[in-house]
């Protein structure tokens, strides 16, 4: 449809309070992606739009996906609209606070000819929760070109999304009331992507799996043609949904005591359209230490690999009784 997707009309729009300071912030009709002059010194601080966060997850912190897109938002609008962002690599330094905006400044660290790098921090309660450092290139050919092969998968079409699910669970009537109400919980949520596991694990199984997982995922609304980097702050925000849970797949008889991300790396490789289903491969090759590692590929639906993951996070957990499903 023509429904503009909430992360450009509100979650991923920044206003700029000067040169190079943003706050995330939400005006309707609002959309400035390119590099654009400064306000007049008169007006720069006097926005009546309070900083609006989208989506709250249930620990109360702010989105680590929301704060990569928006980091990377304030980061492209300091480059020229021909430079497209190749690479981030992102600390995540203090916890989010959601009733609070977040101020984006960014530092002109290099421009090159063909490369040009921006740090961005992310200011809250006068102290940094965040930095980055966003890489943008001049597009180049080379004949060196290779990747690996998409998992064969059924399409999107053939599959439930993660609501449509959720609600066949919520059809059993000998479903215990305990997960029924965590399982309304999770449908309430208002996250504006759409998913649809491949191979969906039985959530309440405390059976332990292999630490890899497959999902269709995609921006809800519509986005369209535009800058390419519009399609790459969507991508990051994506990017961190479910993902640092595939490291807990193989011990499930744990309950999450505390989980949070450390960091969060992205190449971007080729084109996409972040409002196209894209398949999002994830997987654990290591877990330890009260941390686990995860790397993520999002596939187009034509094979080719458009975005390279990574992130490590913060792993607490505690023996879990073992409980009937049902």
């Amino acid at each position: 449809g023509d429904l503009r997707s909430v992360l450009i009309t509100s979650v991923l729009n920044l206003e700029r309070l000067e040169v190079d300071l943003f706050r995330c912030a939400w005006a309707p009709g609002r959309r400035d992606w390119s590099p654009s002059p400064p306000p007049p010194p008169s007006t720069a601080l006097a926005c009546p739009h309070r900083g609006r966060h989208h989506w709250v997850p249930a620990t109360q912190r702010l989105f680590g996906g929301q704060i990569v897109g928006q980091a990377l938002v304030a980061a492209a609008r300091a480059v020229s609209r021909d430079e497209q962002v190749h690479s981030l690599h992102c600390y995540f330094v203090r916890t989010g606070d959601p009733s609070v905006p977040v101020l984006y400044e960014v530092e002109r660290t290099r421009t090159g000819k063909s490369f040009s790098v921006r740090s961005v921090k992310a200011i809250q309660h006068g102290q940094p929760i965040f930095t980055c450092q966003a890489s943008f290139q001049l597009s180049q050919e080379s004949p060196v070109q290779h990747q690996f092969t998409m998992p064969a998968v059924p399409p999107p079409e053939e599959l439930l999304t993660q609501e449509e699910l959720i609600q066949k669970f919520l059809q059993n009537p000998n479903l215990a009331e305990r997960h029924r109400k965590h399982l309304t919980k999770i449908q309430a949520k208002d996250v504006p992507i759409d998913i649809k596991p491949v191979n969906p694990p039985d959530i309440f199984s405390s059976e332990p799996q292999e630490p890899k997982q497959l999902f269709w995922v995609r921006a809800r609304g519509y986005i369209g043609e535009t800058d390419m980097k519009v399609h790459c702050c969507v991508a990051a925000y994506i990017s961190d949904y479910a993902f640092l849970g595939t490291a807990l797949l193989p011990h499930r008889q744990y309950r999450i005591k505390f989980m949070v991300s450390l960091d969060h790396s992205m190449w971007f490789h080729a084109p996409f359209r972040a409002d196209h289903w894209m398949l999002y491969e994830c997987e654990s090759p290591w877990a330890g230490g009260c941390r686990g590692l995860v790397q993520g590929r999002l596939w187009r639906r034509d094979g080719v690999l458009a975005v390279t993951c990574a992130q490590e996070g913060v792993i607490r957990v505690e023996q879990m009784a073992n409980q009937s499903k049902l």
